[in-house]
């Protein structure tokens, strides 16, 4: 179980570098930033999409991992950067190839954080698969 929650937090912390560049690379209508910092997480979301969420959660976890090691040994912070964006590619690939978008992965991964039976749900998915 502590296992699962470390893998949990490690695919949490890879999707906050996911909406960091998500917003990065919208508009720059300040406005429609404040409507998506301010939007509440979709609290309903299919066990397609959970079981989806589970199984990229996995991956990226393993990703996470393995940049994280590669960014403490990067030197300079163009290297340090350039880890990162390389990192963020690759998980935005994961996601995208479990069938999820990266907003609505985002989206699980906010609910799951304010919904302790939907993190037991994911937990179980995740156990399963």
């Amino acid at each position: 179980m502590q296992r699962l929650t470390a893998l949990f937090s490690a695919a949490l912390l890879a999707t906050g570098l996911m909406a960091t560049t998500a917003q990065a690379q919208q508009s720059d209508d300040p406005a429609q930033d404040s409507m998506t910092t301010q939007q509440a997480p979709a609290q309903d979301f299919s066990n397609d999409q959970l079981q989806q969420f589970a199984d990229a959660s996995k991956e990226i976890a393993v990703v996470s991992q393995e940049y994280t090691q590669r960014l403490q040994s990067a030197e300079g912070e163009q290297a340090q950067q350039e880890v990162r964006s390389e990192a963020n590619d690759k998980m935005i690939e994961i996601v995208e190839d479990s069938g999820l978008d990266v907003d609505t992965f985002n989206a699980i991964g906010q609910a799951i954080q304010q919904d302790p039976e939907m993190m037991q749900r994911v937990q179980e998915m995740a156990e399963q698969s």
